[in-house]
């Protein structure tokens, strides 16, 4: 398979590895002074940043080349980028992680809310904490976990990152240092126990691994993917 790299940064490097070793062919890098257009490719894999991923994605579609992106940082444009995929007859996969592990911890903080819906004495929040070189925060994982936990948990209407705010809110909380693996905690609190529960990647192998494994899938698809439909929870 012919992969081109759109992000050619720590995390494309590794994807490249792990394609490498699973027996792929680099079609092209391209980096943040590259410009379109774009070499001939089965497929492209987008980690960029949240600034450049929009125009990366609609010229792989323009191009016709399916393409996943892990970039995080830009998703308030999400609905339009699927409406132009769609109206163009491209095929785009969005993730906020690749790791099977993290994707495994989506669920798993899901059924949690679902369980701790009938006890509205215990609040819960969210902390994730990355290396200082991330820039956007909260990070998309965190945000896909406290879109998973608001779908589950009636008492909780919306995420925000640490303010005042009310009862109905999910705070997230974002910590930037160095060295940092990333790690993702959902604690319930109340006033006579906690319950926690942590994701801590130790390298970005899982996440690599992840995308040239959803490479493999995605070619002669059509339409809007995510990580549910790979996985086929």
């Amino acid at each position: 398979m012919q992969i081109l790299l759109i992000g050619y940064g720590k995390m494309g490097k590794a994807i490249e590895k792990v394609a490498f070793e699973r027996g792929h062919q680099i079609a092209g890098r391209i980096d943040l002074n590259d410009h379109p257009p774009y070499p001939h490719a089965d497929v492209a894999i987008e980690f960029s940043q949240p600034e450049s991923a929009i125009e990366n994605i609609r010229q792989c579609i323009h191009q016709k080349i399916p393409v996943i992106c892990g970039t995080t940082g830009w998703l308030k444009k999400k609905e339009e980028v699927e409406d132009y995929c769609l109206k163009n007859d491209g095929t785009l996969f969005y993730s906020s992680n690749f790791s099977m592990g993290v994707n495994i911890f989506f669920r798993l903080s899901e059924y949690l809310a679902h369980l701790m819906d009938r006890h509205p004495e215990y609040d819960v929040t969210i902390n994730e904490t990355h290396h200082t070189q991330k820039k956007d925060a909260p990070s998309g994982t965190a945000i896909t976990l406290a879109e998973g936990i608001i779908r589950k948990l009636a008492r909780k209407k919306e995420w925000v990152t640490p303010k005042p705010s009310n009862a109905e809110s999910l705070v997230i909380s974002s910590i930037r240092i160095d060295p940092a693996p990333g790690t993702h905690v959902v604690k319930y609190q109340s006033a006579v126990d906690d319950i926690e529960i942590r994701h801590t990647a130790h390298s970005r192998e899982g996440f690599a691994r992840g995308a040239v494994l959803v490479a493999e899938w995605l070619p002669g698809k059509k339409g809007i993917f995510s990580m549910d439909d790979f996985l086929k929870f």
